[in-house]
């Protein structure tokens, strides 16, 4: 089984170059989307359906074209659940989880901290986060986490380490909160399979950042380390440019 983790940057503006036919030669089974920037009723659901994922389910923010996560697969799950019961990280449609036989899949959209109030936000988010999983793990011990989490966790997921170490996405405290969330048991499965540099999930669109390949990995698909036999390779998909991210995919045995 494939599963894909893709922050789209706006899905209806995804589809238009060209969404649709990489999600067909992908063969990805489940694809958790993130910064959808639409709300369920905008989202052209056939499209999907067409091209094999008849079971497709989104979760938006309150306020229009802002965050927004979804997940489509082509395996109907067991329930989904939208959200995490907390108003102060539901209200920006951050979470969205499918349980299928024997694992779960949850899309994750983690804040970045663009400015003070925004990063005092993440924090706050990444400390409730981090809470709700190690509650959920209780019930859910078989998870998997696909998601744009806005934080490189170290100098080699990141083209220029020194010169980003005062903003954030690479401050010291958000490389600690991701080292310790996977030491909670989670395994980086991009890492667990790929050693080698200069790796990057998103680039910015300014200074021909993606043709020189400065870029930032802050795209994961973490997996409980109970899942670790399971696992058969992880990759980065940089030749996917519907986006200023690309998607990150995990094989696993089903």
């Amino acid at each position: 089984m494939k599963i894909v983790s893709y922050n789209v940057n706006g899905i209806r503006a995804a589809l238009t170059k060209g969404l649709l036919d990489w999600l067909q030669q992908s063969e990805a089974d489940i694809v958790c989307f993130q910064e959808i920037k639409a709300t369920e009723d905008q989202i052209p659901v056939e499209a999907f359906q067409q091209i094999g994922f008849k079971y497709c389910y989104f979760f938006s923010a309150q306020k229009k074209g802002y965050s927004g996560v979804g997940i489509i697969s082509k395996h109907e799950p067991l329930q989904v659940v939208k959200g995490t019961g907390i108003a102060h990280m539901d209200d920006e449609g951050r979470n969205i989880r499918a349980d299928f036989n024997g694992f779960s899949v949850m899309s994750l959209y983690l804040p970045s901290g663009t400015n003070t109030d925004r990063l005092d936000h993440k924090f706050e988010y990444m400390r409730l986060f981090q809470n709700y999983i190690s509650n959920l793990r209780i019930e859910i011990p078989n998870l998997i986490i696909g998601g744009d989490y806005n934080i490189c966790h170290q100098a080699i997921d990141i083209h220029d380490p020194i010169r980003n170490a005062t903003v954030s996405g690479f401050l010291p405290e958000e490389r600690a909160w991701l080292d310790g969330f996977l030491k909670t048991g989670f395994i980086d499965t991009f890492r667990h399979f790929v050693k080698e540099p200069h790796n990057y999930s998103w680039w910015s669109y300014r200074a021909n950042a993606r043709v020189n390949n400065k870029g930032w990995r802050i795209d994961y698909l973490l997996a409980t380390e109970n899942l670790e036999n399971k696992l058969l390779g992880a990759h980065i998909h940089p030749d996917a440019v519907h986006s200023d991210h690309c998607p990150v995919s995990l094989r696993i045995l089903n």
